[in-house]
């Protein structure tokens, strides 16, 4: 019986040799790995993983399709639903998510199905195969703010049916966080992330980057002097937080905002180029989420001893278990239950040590996890040289400032209801920009809903 087959293992890198490079840690799977795979699918008559996926993909279909060797079938499945299948089937938090809810996993190991989805993007892509329909063009035009997962999956669905679309982007490169945050061993650029861009613009989107929305122009007059029926913010949430400890400002501080995109937008991993990224001999990345895995694993790969710290333990850290796992074999030094409460520095200002405290776990808090709580009298200083912040994003506010009548929430982010429909008729938006930092596949099921219900506002003109 198929739940009677092991889940296909996956080859990687060897965590001595990758921790000492940039290239891809996962090597995915040759397509006899995935047809085994795809045979432990039990294509179940209400399949919850579709249920748990945020843009509704097809899954018993496209993983059938694979079993059965049509490759050409299950990609074009595939990208019915998904504009990024082989950036999803990577960066995904599948574990908790489709294969969270694969029935196989109850009582044994759930399909595989990221990997799957991996295999069958990649396969596409490499044989240029996919061909995607799009309906005959209806006149109508909308514009997009940002080309992150949120925006690229709006702009995709947008364009099938038939929409001129156009995506403005701040920065001299589309992507977004794909770009800017993820780092090249998890995510590779020039070999999955623009490829998948570029099937995106070869269904007529169009991609304008150096155009900060807000200044260079703004919402109003893409709306007014331009012709736009409608705009899908989707610009993010790029703007750091700190702890506003002593010390913060010395030098060798920074975000993991700055630290991924000097390493990833401006490859400072690579001798080639000029651009300065500092790491000393030893780093402390302060978080327990995604972000802060990536930040402590590039620096590890930088050359520096790399410490994560972490105010709770271990079961409650929130990124994923995979990147946790990879982590820990590369020798990333975890230090729970830690929590800074100064930055020490030297006669020159720069940093030398971190000054923390021991927590222990009370009660839960408002999310369900145990709050932190500080052993009293337990300070003690961990050396290091630069501490890189990874305590999550907000959006930043030049959008909403510029833009009357836009409602945003304390937090920054601007508000809009479950298809993404702001306070301003016209506006929607979706992805980190509304929720603060998330996962690139809940941003592209916001962009999803959104292209469904601007489809609707404009037919309802």
């Amino acid at each position: 019986m198929a739940n009677k087959i092991p889940r296909t293992p996956v080859r990687e890198q060897e965590p001595a040799v990758r921790a000492t490079n940039f290239e891809e840690v996962c090597y995915g799977y040759n397509e006899q790995e995935a047809r085994l795979e795809a045979s432990r699918c039990l294509n179940c008559g209400k399949p919850r993983c579709v249920e748990a996926c945020p843009v509704s993909l097809q899954i018993p279909r496209f993983i059938s399709l694979i079993n059965a060797g049509d490759l050409a079938g299950a990609a074009a499945a595939v990208a019915e639903d998904s504009s990024l299948p082989s950036v999803c089937g990577r960066v995904c938090p599948q574990e908790n998510q489709c294969e969270g809810s694969c029935i196989l996993g109850i009582k044994g190991e759930p399909v595989a199905i990221g990997k799957l989805e991996r295999f069958i993007g990649d396969w596409g892509r490499n044989t240029g195969s996919l061909k995607v329909k799009c309906k005959p063009a209806n006149g109508h035009k909308v514009a997009i703010v940002g080309s992150g997962p949120a925006s690229l999956a709006c702009a995709a669905d947008l364009a099938k049916a038939g929409y001129g679309v156009k995506i403005f982007e701040a920065l001299h490169k589309a992507g977004g966080v794909l770009e800017y945050g993820i780092p090249e061993f998890r995510l590779p650029k020039a070999g999955v992330v623009a490829p998948e861009i570029e099937n995106v613009k070869k269904l007529g989107v169009e991609i304008e980057t150096d155009v900060v929305v807000g200044r260079t122009v703004t919402i109003d007059s893409l709306m007014n002097e331009e012709g736009y029926e409608a705009v899908f913010i989707g610009s993010g949430a790029g703007l750091p937080r700190f702890m506003n400890i002593p010390g913060e400002n010395l030098n060798g501080v920074v975000s993991a905002n700055e630290f991924l995109t000097r390493a990833n937008l401006m490859h400072a991993y690579d001798d080639s180029y000029d651009t300065p990224i500092y790491t000393g001999d030893r780093v402390a990345v302060v978080g327990g989420g995604n972000v802060a895995m990536d930040a402590v694993r590039t620096a590890k790969r930088l050359g520096a001893e790399a410490t994560i710290i972490y105010r709770r333990g271990e079961a409650e850290l929130p990124a994923r278990r995979e990147e946790v796992h990879h982590a820990k074999e590369e020798g990333i030094d975890f230090r729970m239950l830690t929590n800074p409460v100064e930055v020490i520095g030297d006669d020159k200002g720069w940093v030398k040590a971190l000054r923390c405290v021991r927590m222990e776990l009370g009660e839960p808090d408002e999310s369900g996890r145990r709050s932190p709580v500080e052993v009293p009298g337990s300070e003690f200083d961990i050396e290091c040289d630069v501490v890189i912040m990874a305590l999550g994003t907000s959006p930043n506010p030049l959008i909403a400032t510029t833009t009357d009548g836009l409602e945003t929430n304390r937090r920054g982010c601007i508000v809009a209801d479950e298809n993404g429909a702001t306070s301003r008729p016209g506006i929607f938006a979706g992805g980190d920009t509304v929720t603060g930092a998330a996962t690139v596949i809940l941003a592209m099921g916001a962009g999803r809903k959104a292209a469904a219900a601007i489809d609707a506002y404009i037919k309802s003109k």
